[in-house]
């Protein structure tokens, strides 16, 4: 009965993560949940993997949960195989959690070294490795929680989202060890505790990078077409009218439409279409760029592209981190046979190729990503240091009315403030924003309406300490620390007679 109920509590805390991300952004929240879950561990070390495990589970079903909204209302896979399959990526996902608890119970039996060395450097390790496993999933990383409510989000320039997420088990550990120190070292903790947090906001003034040539009026469109309907035949005139209206009736610099807007391969769009799109953008002295899919050079593919016709050459971005079963099939002689099951367009994208240049627009050079591709920073860092500017094109449609967009926000503000630049976001259906390079939020459109949002942006250029960098040194920190709290544990180990 007492397994049973830390169990459960481990659950409520894993769940409780939720609301610790957007659109809820009660950051705190998150270094209590790890907090209840370590100190939950350090009385019943023997169920450590099972702790982490059950906590993992409620958290990543938490939050995850509307991956079932893409597979059962949009793609249309029936109930009885939709269920398990959005199960199986928290029941993937929480051996992390599992795995990172047991060893730090297993490592050291010392409360200050198990929860201030070993928790932190594992729990990190953990998620890296889960953002880059079979593909990675990052989302619902610790750091996350923090942008940019926190004062730990100053880190993000510095250490990127790993170094904030071993900030957040540092600080989570901390609350576990506090009670069990003598008052000295009590303070001492609490101390230090208390300047990590306030450096951090300290470190949010700090300008890391410099304005990079003109301020440039951007519009960024919402098209609002539902994905049950998008690639409906009776439905393909009225989307491309509505884009092109959208960008016959806007006036700005740089204008951008959102990932696969126009539901036609390139080749295949009304002949002169592109050309009179381009044409009255640069009517309008407007710079265009727009996503659609686009075949590869030899014809044996097709590419998840954003086409800008404006600028000479026509230049394209083409997705290169490409989501397992929604854009490629993995292991498709195991599971083919789901796509029986799904009403799922498009599902075999080629990759598009890493750290492709910028495109230059309006006077500014313009790093695309696709949907996506923006939870991975590390893979962001070499199109950044080229560009002025970053623009994310994304079609959550797929997810109706959940979470996921605004978490996919809260995402986007992460790079913005690991790069130094502002973030431009076109999406179909929400949340189509202008995020500042300190990763504030300088406007979003109302989701679920057809709009087209507009603001002055700055470009800027340099380089952070995190894109100098990289994940390298919080990687090498946390493994120091595994390392030297490893061998200190087999020091301090009670010798067996």
């Amino acid at each position: 009965m007492r397994t049973f109920l830390f169990l459960l509590l481990a659950a409520l805390a894993g769940t409780a993560t939720l609301f610790a991300f957007a659109p809820y952004r009660l950051f705190w929240l998150m270094p209590l949940a790890l907090a209840a879950l370590a100190e939950l561990a350090q009385r019943q070390p023997h169920r450590a993997f099972w702790l982490g495990y059950a906590w993992g589970i409620a958290a990543y079903t938490a939050n995850f949960h509307w991956i079932y909204n893409s597979l059962h209302d949009i793609a249309g896979m029936p109930f009885w195989l939709a269920a398990p399959m959005t199960a199986l990526l928290p029941a993937y996902l929480a051996l992390y959690p599992g795995l990172a608890l047991w060893l730090s119970t297993r490592i050291d039996r010392r409360p200050a070294m198990r929860w201030l060395v070993l928790f932190p450097a594992l729990w990190t390790l953990g998620e890296w490795l889960r953002g880059w496993m079979l593909t990675g999933f990052p989302w619902g990383a610790a750091g996350y929680s923090q942008i940019t409510e926190s004062p730990l989000a100053g880190y993000a320039a510095v250490s990127g989202i790993y170094g904030v997420t071993l900030l957040v088990a540092v600080s989570a550990g901390s609350l576990v060890v506090l009670p069990r120190l003598a008052n000295r070292w009590r303070v001492l903790l609490l101390a230090a505790l208390a300047a990590l947090w306030a450096g951090g906001e300290q470190l949010k003034a700090i300008p890391w990078t410099e304005p990079a040539g003109k301020p440039v009026r951007v519009a960024l469109a919402q098209g609002n077409i539902p994905q049950s309907l998008k690639w409906e035949p009776t439905l393909y005139e009225y989307t491309l009218a509505s884009y092109y209206r959208q960008v016959a009736t806007t006036r700005a610099d740089l204008m951008i439409l959102p990932e696969t807007a126009l539901p036609a391969f390139l080749d295949e769009l009304p002949p002169g279409f592109v050309g009179l799109l381009a044409a009255t953008a640069e009517r309008n002295r407007m710079a265009l760029a727009f996503g659609v899919p686009r075949r590869t050079d030899d014809g044996r593919g097709y590419l998840n592209a954003v086409i800008a016709p404006t600028t000479p050459g026509q230049p394209f971005y083409a997705k290169d981190h490409l989501v397992p079963f929604g854009e490629f099939i993995p292991l498709p002689g195991v599971t083919s046979w789901i796509y029986r099951f799904m009403n799922m367009p498009l599902s075999g994208f080629s990759r598009g190729g890493a750290n492709q240049a910028p495109i230059a627009m309006a006077g500014q050079q313009v790093a695309f990503n696709v949907c996506y591709e923006d939870s991975f920073g590390e893979e962001l860092i070499g199109p950044a240091a080229r560009a002025t500017l970053l623009a994310n094109v994304s079609n959550l449609a797929w997810f109706g009315q959940s979470d996921a967009a605004s978490q996919h926000l809260q995402l986007s503000q992460a790079r913005a403030l690991e790069t130094g630049r502002p973030m431009l976001r076109s999406t179909n259906t929400g949340m189509t924003a202008i995020i500042r390079a300190d990763g504030e939020i300088a406007a979003v459109a109302a989701p679920f309406t057809r709009q087209v949002l507009s603001g002055m942006v700055q470009g800027r250029q340099g380089l952070t300490p995190y894109m100098q960098y990289g994940n390298r040194p919080v990687l090498l920190l946390s493994a120091m620390l595994l390392g030297l709290a490893a061998l200190l544990g087999r020091r301090h180990r009670p010798q067996r007679a």
